[in-house]
């Protein structure tokens, strides 16, 4: 029985209502119903709290393992099932269409294809929580557009999966970025040459360039984990020479994304600039 599981059981057992429990705690109803959904579980510093609140153990609320629960926190975080339930229901209530097509869609294209292996652990990542991931962090810096979330989500699915842009059974304006995303590079032309062109397509278009953006952001995050020396460092001179020009064009051109432009450069430098330091270091 999991924690949300628990919580709603005793509170009714107790004859609470989640704003009864929320009050309790000083928090929100929609904290107390989405530990009871299983959208989030509590930070470990409000398990006494919560336990005190209904009239429990921390132990009888967790278990004995402190270490198993926080774990069981981080894990949730990257859960495929956790995400897609998130964005799933998060289509739902707002009426996003194209998005809720888009989460089906990729689970059955993605099904069976997994990321690069990690340096450290011998755990497959499904190739999925990566566009699940994107769409949770566009989500989460307010972009809650139905055609830039569907585009997030379908992003690699041209390029993995052997669909043609034009055989998607979504929008125009979701194919055409879909496509601009998908790299067909001419092999007769220099790599630099090729990537300039690929990105000097894509900036003019407002959802291919802002999924880009949030792909790389996403890939710098985590390629510390599965890339050699040599790779993060041929990936830290792509990002600055394609990608942050892309970043600026952005926030010229569609002020309306200045903050999460802001909030994706502010957290790849910083990322970045780390790595170089650690790069350079013997």
């Amino acid at each position: 029985m999991n924690i949300g599981n628990i919580i709603a059981a005793r509170r009714k057992e107790l004859g609470m209502t989640q704003e009864a429990l929320a009050d309790k705690l000083s928090l929100s109803p929609q904290a107390v119903s989405r530990w009871e959904n299983g959208w989030n579980l509590p930070d470990f510093d409000n398990i006494g709290r919560i336990a005190e609140a209904l009239r429990m153990t921390p132990a009888a609320l967790i278990g004995e393992d402190r270490q198993t629960y926080e774990w069981e926190i981080r894990e949730q975080l990257f859960s495929e099932e956790h995400m897609f339930t998130r964005l799933k229901t998060i289509a739902e209530i707002c009426g996003l269409d194209q998005t809720y097509r888009a989460l089906y869609y990729i689970r059955e294209h993605h099904r069976g294809q997994f990321r690069r292996g990690l340096k450290y652990s011998e755990k497959r990542i499904p190739y999925i929580s990566h566009p699940l991931m994107m769409a949770c962090h566009a989500q989460s810096m307010g972009l809650s557009d139905d055609s830039l979330l569907a585009v997030i989500l379908l992003h690699d699915v041209c390029e993995d999966c052997g669909v043609a842009p034009e055989e998607l059974p979504f929008t125009d304006e979701v194919r055409e970025a879909v496509a601009l995303l998908t790299k067909q590079f001419d092999e007769s032309l220099p790599k630099a040459e090729n990537e300039a062109r690929y990105y000097a397509a894509l900036k003019d278009n407002k959802l291919a360039a802002m999924a880009k953006v949030i792909d790389r952001c996403n890939n710098v995050s985590t390629m510390a984990g599965s890339f050699s020396r040599q790779k993060v460092a041929s990936y830290i001179d792509e990002t600055e020479t394609y990608v942050f020009p892309v970043l600026s064009t952005i926030k010229r051109t569609w002020p309306e994304y200045g903050n999460a432009v802001f909030l994706i450069k502010y957290h790849m430098l910083s990322v970045l600039e780390s790595l170089k330091i650690m790069l350079s270091e013997r």
